[in-house]
């Protein structure tokens, strides 16, 4: 166990000194400018940061000064340290990367109220001075000696940051004509408005005019240049988009105020709707915090008991669209309770039949393993804890999952409990259709959007659709 002591006003010499080295991390910053509330853009804004006069991120000044306190507080005088003054002189910038020595040397000492002054300096790593300055704090007189308290572990997340890489990722890219179906609550109007307006989609409108443009109303959008094919109601637009769909006039879909079923069902129709030989399934975008990339879990909205066959669908589709965004193979963990082949746990013996299926080429693209519980698929120290060897084992991009409820209660408890954004798209018809939650907010609805965007233009790349 380390302890913290400190140095009484009788033990304390002229000249003693104590010292730490600290080098300066982004996330330092971004810390110290949450505590303190200061987002002078010198310091968390880079773009503006290479224009100014230190031509980089700097550290707060008093991120220094914190420091400075850090010795006085810890190690010279130490705990029972009572602050009295600081003045402190800005000599040199503190750059990200830069190991600041802080030392603090004492300069006088006062008897009466046990006053004593430091000299206070901090330089960097080539020497150079960055603060100078002195303290007056009254030195403790009881000898103090306490068990260093571990801090807690700190994980930063910016909320949105890659669904906003995402939508910039498809900014370069031209826009795809979509059917946004029954888009008639300002939510999927905005969603829909807005991608237009990044130059993400060309929007057609389908549904009730009059609905649609009351809600453009309310809420301040101007419809002006933007196509409405008027239907009477929900079910009619959706039909309407479909035929839109089949007659290649729109080459996506985008759900509005409608269920599910209402636009799956035409979507599904044998001989009128959008359907191919591959297994509709959706697939949920996840900006997990503490998880270093997105995750992908799937299906956890469409298919409810999926077969083997099914399932073969539902892994092919989450490699298609992650391969698309850019993840050159993309590692598939096959959940289920168990990391063994249990043949009373059928999702096991699916897991292990898939990852044949893919050793003989009926899966393509992904690298498989499975059975894994979720713990081993997004876990290193958890895989390594129970000697599990995989190169996707703690570093999944895609979690397979064995049935809907599954996927639904571990997409909703990232989603609710681990903060995770989320967006969703649905791939096997003959066009992507973005399909949202009420629940969904507008970067939610960017991302789906761009997502969807990006696998037109893989596609016809390589040469056509699913």
């Amino acid at each position: 166990m380390q302890f913290i002591e400190n140095r009484t006003f009788d033990e304390l010499q002229i000249g003693d000194f104590a010292e730490i080295k600290r080098t300066l991390k982004a996330e330092d910053i971004e810390l110290f400018a949450i505590m303190s509330g200061d987002v002078n853009p010198a310091h968390v804004d880079a773009e503006y940061a290479s224009s100014d006069m230190f031509h980089k991120v700097i550290a707060h000044g008093m991120w220094g000064g914190a420091l400075i306190s850090t010795v006085l507080g810890t190690e010279l005088p130490g705990p029972g340290t009572i602050y009295l003054d600081q003045s402190l002189s800005f000599r040199g910038a503190v750059g990200v990367g830069d190991t600041v020595t802080v030392r603090v040397t004492v300069a006088e000492k006062t008897e009466k109220h046990h006053h004593v002054t430091l000299d206070c300096l901090c330089t960097n790593q080539n020497g150079d001075e960055v603060i100078k300055g002195q303290a007056l704090v009254i030195a403790p007189t009881t000898k103090v000696r306490r068990p260093r308290v571990t801090l807690p572990e700190v994980h930063l997340h910016e909320p949105g940051a890659r669904f906003n890489a995402l939508v910039k990722a498809a900014a370069d890219l031209p826009p795809v004509r979509t059917g946004v179906v029954h888009p008639c609550d300002a939510l999927s109007l905005e969603g829909a408005l807005e991608a237009h307006a990044r130059g993400m989609i060309i929007p057609v409108l389908v549904g009730p005019e009059a609905k649609i443009r009351a809600v453009a109303a309310e809420a301040g959008r101007d419809l002006t240049g933007i196509e409405i094919v008027d239907t009477p109601h929900s079910h009619a637009a959706a039909e309407t988009a479909v035929t839109l769909a089949r007659a290649g006039k729109v080459d996506m879909l985008m759900k509005g105020k409608l269920h599910t079923d209402e636009l799956l069902t035409p979507i599904l129709h044998k001989e009128t709707g959008l359907r191919t030989e591959r297994r509709m399934t959706h697939i949920f975008a996840l900006d997990v915090p503490n998880y270093p990339k997105p995750l992908f879990i799937s299906d956890a909205a469409i298919n409810i008991f999926p077969n083997l066959q099914a399932k073969r669908d539902i892994v092919q589709n989450a490699i298609d669209l992650a391969i698309a965004l850019g993840i050159e193979v993309p590692k598939v963990a096959l959940l289920s309770a168990v990391e063994t082949v249990t043949s009373s746990i059928p999702s096991t013996l699916e897991a292990a039949a898939l990852c044949k299926m893919a050793d003989r080429g009926q899966i393509t693209g992904g690298l498989l393993d499975g059975p894994l519980a979720f713990d081993n698929a997004v876990s290193l120290s958890a895989a390594k804890a129970k000697g599990i060897q995989s190169e996707v084992a703690g570093q999944s991009d895609i979690l397979i999952v064995p049935d809907l409820e599954a996927g639904n209660m571990v997409a909703k408890q990232l989603i609710y409990l681990a903060g995770a954004d989320a967006a969703g798209i649905v791939l096997g018809a003959r066009i992507p259709i973005v399909l949202t939650s009420r629940a969904d907010g507008v970067m939610s609805r960017l991302a789906s959007t761009a997502m969807a965007q990006i696998y037109v233009h893989h596609k016809t790349t390589i040469g056509g659709l699913t």
